[in-house]
């Protein structure tokens, strides 16, 4: 059985607020880079770096889920910014990048998750 990306990533965007969080100019949260429309495996990583990408193809996966995506500021695609997006779309490799809206998650962000770790309670957002 495969999972539509489509329906992944309108999930994702729901649960993570994605449109209403405002971000770092550069940050492009949500889809990145699509695929065929058909997702097998699920991988995440925190950068969608050359060596990250190249695990994922090596691994089979058809959508990477990100922190840091593969585009902030530069437009060109030269060098390693190239070779990863050769890799990805030759593997039919779709990427996901979540920024500020997952790391202000209530319950998936990593604040929240840090917080817990160490035993704080009862903390509010700052922001």
């Amino acid at each position: 059985m495969h999972a539509s990306l489509s329906e992944i990533v309108a999930h994702c965007d729901r649960l993570l607020s994605t449109a209403l969080i405002a971000d770092y100019p550069g940050a492009h949260n949500g889809l990145q880079l699509q695929n065929s429309g058909a997702v097998t495996k699920i991988g995440a990583a925190v950068d969608a770096c050359e060596p990250v990408i190249a695990e994922a193809v090596k691994r089979g996966i058809t959508l990477l889920v990100v922190h840091h995506g593969l585009f902030w500021t530069s437009q060109r695609h030269v060098g390693a910014a190239y070779r990863k997006l050769r890799d990805a779309i030759t593997s039919d490799l779709a990427v996901y990048s979540s920024h500020l809206p997952l790391d202000l998650h209530a319950e998936l962000g990593n604040s929240v998750l840090l917080a817990r770790a160490i035993g704080l309670e009862g903390g509010e957002p700052a922001f």
